[in-house]
């Protein structure tokens, strides 16, 4: 179909009377005399006109000329139809119209062009012709006939004059006698007077063209041919049957035989196979019709095993199962087992239950099977993948390798006399995966390593991944380390007028700020001294490293909106509550705890309503915003960290893990607890004593709830109108509960935070070293971890202004694509635009400064603007194990400022040709350009074609054009990619002599997951042993692999790194160190003990080891562990 020729805005020049009478009067009015006695044509005769010029001219080949001053063309037609006539073939001159001209020799079919133009023009004119009143036709004497379009398609559809069949028309196949024909020949694509051969030709066309469904087409041809009573066809239907084909009724019989349905869609393969089975136990002499029967099935539900049972031959493992009966889960025991049953039931099938048991054994590579095939006696099994991963208790066998080695550990930790086995699951799943990390991990774990020479694991106690990371690493930093083991040494003092005077960030600082410097040494002594792979950091420390006082104080804030107050009645319906009572205690030795809202003080402690199981499912981060105090005193001392980057809460988008900043309010348990006997006054045993035997009981001894309707009626009394004392129970640890709900709080906290908190309250807890001269403390942290970043300005009049601050990491983006570390840092530091006051002026960043320890955040969190959704960008960041900053340090050397600009320029010329290359490769079509200009000339060339059913006419030029722009853009390409690889390579090679300052990579913080949840690790450099170490909660090992770390991992999920930590190269060995125990320390602390009456236990030594802190009279062990003094009294220390 395609639109007609006589447009709207053309037929309506030809229709519309009001156009038809001014185009006649323009005519008149110019030559009056000349038309004198002239009507207004009728629409009917303009149209009528038109197609009598076009049939004259399609069937004479004289050459007619119309003058230009004819009367009937001036009426009709004159200048406003001009466009109509080019179009359909009318050429002008400058005294008259010339017709157009057609091929009058052309015979139908037509294919000449304007023939074909011409035609379709004289039909379109004949309806509109039959569309006007039958009285203005009859005046105006004109008729056209129209010829009925029927004898034209079957023309074109090829079937004029087809066979017919005289005997289907005798013949009702119909149901229905309001029914024409029967649905089998529709099925067919056919009608019912087709003759047999037509029948047959249009079968197999359905069959060629609908494969899928010739058991319906065949079921048609049985039924026409049974109608007909044809010989022909049932000779069809015959051969198509000994071909192996069946129609739709034989297979309903198949399913019949195997007393299933055909419609149903319920049946799996194993209901198909099992009923097969028990049909041939009941009726065995069946056997071959039965088989015959399930092949079919099979066939028809393309079920490659169903079709094997059915044929009895085994030649593949999913066959073998089959055929025993078994699944893959099985062990190879059960098999054995299955294999023996089988014989025992078939003895003459026992060759193919052993061809089963040969092929299930080298598909499993079973070396157990094997042994039992040639012995009979089953050897040293290895353990199937599938029943491995059901070993470990995994449903989902894509998980990574990680999940897999914490479900391994959950199982260790729960069935440890079950290792061995556990071991073999895990090696069967490694060698499934062919996982070099998975065997490493077996390994490592295998090898007898000494616990003084390994470091330990921490412990996760609820969404503490990335805390144990982190703590791992300043664990391995010697001056940080040494800092905390040491702290009296730097503490600052804890009188009342120090936190007076003493100011971090605009604001005070409490003895908050100090405490988690105390519970740090703590965790650092027990991991230097306990005699154990891993420990369990303190809630307590946890709170205070995951909790900052900023976040502290606003939901302190909203502990007083606590729904668990005192009720002193209700005022119209609603509540009045009392005052909070005065704290317990119990908890005057806890700063803060954990209320329904948020961190309340201990005056607000009786409103809190602590949850008795510890919810660390979540992993949304809570943002808070700090209150900041902008009233500085001049006396106090200022942390820049704190004041500019710390309390300065990062973006949304930069969060690692974001989620709306809720929330929610836990509703009050009570742990449940088995009460003791009632007493006997009780008044709680009223409510008891008249059931003897409850409702759930009685059901279980039973009786139906409807027969226990008329019994519970009475033996039940009516409810109390009151209701009963609630029974004693023990009050839960409120204070245990609030540290664990603040984790909990705390765990929701961005990475970068918890960073900042930790450097934070060190630096609020030790003595400034000096105070520089904008009265910012410098300390051992500030020393360590931060740099002085340098940005300069230049505006539109040449003039330079400057900006040095403090920062405790760099920054650095992979949004754009995946990247190397200095294309990273180059971001961070390369000139660009900024507003100032309304124009842009450039800016560049430089250190003028550098840490021993360079810490570099990798910025991942992004934020979709059309989704407006944060997501992650995972592509990848290829780390350097050494890196070299000189080219990004201030310095007054021209060369290096020139190198600089010349890198900028030649990254903003990277920068245009990417952008046009993108612009040349990136269309709607998903092709680039060059191919999209090919396809459209190669498009116009077939239009143009004779093959073309509507050719067309194409210039020449149009074509060369096209072919031309092609190759064009295709040497631009070419041209791109050669410019930006020169690019590249230069600013590659720019900077590659510059190797003064040298840093090592030490580590590096991984993450899993999704940008709201995930799992976090750390990879740690050993410079003295020279290997990596993975540190995984409370799993630590070596890295064989490296690939792991540096390499691009394939995956939609990668693991990715998110925190990377450089220390300088020529002090690595003073900055860090990987393994620091003493366990020896611990062991000689046993020894010099001697136990009085009751012995203390190991753990209750180490905890009083632990907890030891340095004063007179003790001996410092190794300036790091606070030990007894040997030789002293019975169960004494000090």
């Amino acid at each position: 179909m395609r639109a007609p020729i006589v447009t709207s805005e053309w037929e309506a020049l030809l229709l519309d009377k009001t156009l038809i009478k001014s185009r006649a009067q323009k005519a008149i009015f110019d030559e009056p005399s000349r038309f004198e006695g002239h009507a207004i044509p009728s629409p009917i005769e303009v149209v009528g006109n038109l197609r009598t010029y076009i049939r004259n001219a399609m069937t004479s080949d004289e050459e007619r000329r119309i003058p230009s001053n004819n009367k009937k063309w001036l009426l009709c037609f004159g200048e406003p139809c001009a466009d109509l006539l080019e179009h359909i073939g009318f050429t002008r001159t400058e005294d008259g119209w010339f017709p157009p001209r057609p091929d009058v020799s052309a015979t139908v079919p037509l294919s000449n062009p304007l023939n074909i133009l011409l035609n379709d023009v004289e039909y379109e004119l004949a309806v509109l012709l039959n569309l006007q009143p039958d009285n203005e036709r009859h005046m105006a004497k004109i008729h056209v006939p129209l010829h009925p379009a029927k004898a034209e398609f079957e023309r074109i559809l090829g079937c004029k004059g087809y066979k017919r069949s005289t005997a289907s028309r005798t013949v009702d196949l119909t149901q229905d006698d309001q029914e024409p024909e029967h649905p089998f020949y529709a099925g067919l694509g056919s009608t019912m007077d087709f003759h047999d051969e037509l029948i047959c030709f249009t079968y197999e066309r359905q069959i060629a063209c609908d494969s899928e469904n010739s058991p319906y087409y065949l079921e048609c041809l049985q039924g026409i041919a049974e109608g007909r009573g044809s010989e022909d066809l049932q000779t069809k239907v015959a051969i198509e049957a000994s071909s192996g084909k069946y129609s739709v009724r034989d297979l309903r019989e198949a399913y019949q035989s195997l007393g299933l349905e055909i419609r149903s869609l319920y049946y799996d393969d194993d209901t198909v196979i099992g009923s097969f089975q028990s049909r041939i136990a009941d009726a065995p002499r069946q056997e071959p019709d039965l088989r015959r029967a399930l092949y079919m099935i099979g066939e028809h539900r393309r079920s490659m095993r169903i079709q094997h049972v059915a044929s009895n031959d085994v030649k593949t493992y999913e066959q073998a199962l089959s055929w025993l009966g078994a699944t893959d889960d099985m062990v190879d025991e059960f098999l054995v087992s299955m294999y023996g049953v089988k014989v025992h039931e078939s003895p003459a099938n026992e060759e193919l239950a052993r061809q089963c048991m040969v092929l299930i054994a080298e598909q499993r590579k079973s070396t157990g099977l094997k042994a039992w095939l040639e012995t009979g006696q089953l050897g040293e099994i290895e353990m199937d993948f599938g029943q491995a991963y059901t070993r470990l208790g995994i449903g989902d066998r894509t998980i990574d390798d990680d999940l897999v080695i914490t479900s391994y550990n959950i199982n260790m930790q729960e069935t440890p006399s079950q290792v061995k086995d556990l071991k073999r699951a895990l090696a069967a799943i490694a060698k499934s995966r062919n996982s070099f990390y998975l065997q490493s991990f077996l390994d490592s774990s295998a090898s007898e390593r000494k616990v003084s020479e390994w470091p330990v694991g921490l412990e996760n106690i609820g969404n503490t991944c990335y805390l144990n990371s982190l703590l791992q690493f300043y664990f391995t930093v010697k001056p940080l380390r040494d800092l905390v083991l040491n702290f009296d040494q730097y503490k600052m003092r804890l009188d009342d007028s120090a936190f007076c005077r003493k100011q971090v960030g605009s604001r005070k600082v409490s003895r908050k700020e100090v405490e988690l410097v105390y519970e740090l040494q703590k965790l650092f002594r027990s991991m230097i001294t306990i005699p154990d792979d891993k420990v369990t950091p303190e809630q307590e420390l946890a709170r205070l490293t995951l909790i900052s006082a900023s976040s502290e104080e606003s939901i302190r804030r909203k502990s007083i909106l606590s729904t668990h107050r005192p009720s002193l009645g209700d005022i119209n319906g609603q509540p009045v509550l009392g005052p909070l009572p005065a704290a317990p205690d119990v908890l005057e030795s806890v700063d803060t705890v954990m209320s329904n809202n948020g961190i309340s003080n201990p005056a607000d402690s009786c409103a809190i309503n602590p949850r008795s199981e510890a919810d660390s499912s979540s992993d949304d981060t809570l943002v808070e915003t700090p209150a900041l105090n902008m009233q500085a005193d001049s006396e106090l001392m200022i942390l820049d960290s704190v004041k500019r980057d710390q309390q300065q809460f990062q973006p949304a988008e930069d969060k690692e893990n974001f989620a709306p900043a809720v929330v929610e309010m836990p509703q009050s348990k009570t742990p449940e607890r088995i009460l003791g006997p009632i007493e006997e006054l009780s008044p709680v045993r009223a409510n008891t004593e008249e059931h003897p035997q409850s409702l759930s009981r009685q059901i279980r001894d039973g009786q139906s709830p409807s027969q226990l309707t008329t019994q519970t009626a009475t033996a039940f009394p009516a409810p109390p109108n009151r209701p009963p004392p609630v029974p004693p129970r023990n009050q839960p640890d409120e204070s245990k509960q609030a540290i664990q709900q603040e984790v909990e709080m705390g765990a929701q906290q961005d990475v970068t935070e918890v960073i900042a908190n930790v450097l934070f309250q060190l630096q609020c807890a030790i003595r400034p070293e000096k105070i520089d001269e904008f009265g910012e403390q410098i300390d051992q942290i500030k020393t360590l971890f931060f740099a002085k970043q340098k940005s300069y300005i230049t505006n539109d009049r040449g003039e330079i202004r400057s900006n040095e601050e403090f920062v405790s990491d760099i920054k650095v983006d992979v949004a754009s694509g995946p990247r190397d570390i200095y294309a990273a840092l180059d971001g961070a530091f390369d000139v660009q635009e900024v507003e100032v006051g309304g124009s842009l002026e450039p800016q560049y960043a430089v250190i003028s400064q550098l840490p021993p320890v360079l810490q570099i955040l990798v910025q991942r969190a992004q934020f979709d603007p059309e989704t407006k959704r944060p997501f992650k960008s995972n592509n990848h960041l290829e780390l350097k194990e050494r890196i070299y900053m000189d080219r990004y340090m201030d310095s007054s050397d021209n060369d290096l400022t020139q190198r600089r600009q010349a890198c900028w320029a030649w990254k903003k010329d990277l920068a245009k040709l990417d952008a046009r290359r993108i612009e040349l490769t990136k269309t709607e079509m998903d092709m680039d350009m060059p191919a999209v200009l090919r396809s459209v000339a190669e498009y116009l060339r077939q239009c143009t074609s004779d093959e073309s059913d509507d050719p067309i006419e194409v210039k020449p030029w149009v074509l060369a054009s096209l072919d031309k722009a092609s190759s064009n853009v295709t040497a631009e390409l070419s041209e791109i990619e050669v410019q930006m690889t020169a690019l590249c390579t230069n600013i590659n090679s720019q900077f590659v002599d510059l190797r003064e300052l040298p840093y090592r990579l030490h580590s590096v913080f991984i993450h899993r997951g999704v940008v709201n949840s995930g799992h976090y690790w750390i990879y740690i450099y050993d410079f003295v042993n020279s290997m990596w170490r993975k540190y995984n909660d409370g799993y630590v090992t070596e890295v064989t692999e490296t690939q792991i770390i540096f390499g691009a991992e394939q995956s939609t999920r990668p693991a990715s790194p998110y925190f990377l930590v450089y220390v300088r190269e020529d002090l690595r060995f003073d900055l860090v160190e990987s393994v620091y125990r003493d366990v020896a320390e611990v062991q000689r602390l046993q020894e010099d003990t001697i136990m009085a009456d009751d012995e203390i236990g190991t753990t209750e030594l180490l905890k009083l080891s632990h907890n030891l802190q340095p004063a007179e009279g003790r001996v410092q062990v190794n300036n790091d562990f606070w030990g007894p003094v040997r030789g002293v009294s019975q169960g004494h220390f000090w």
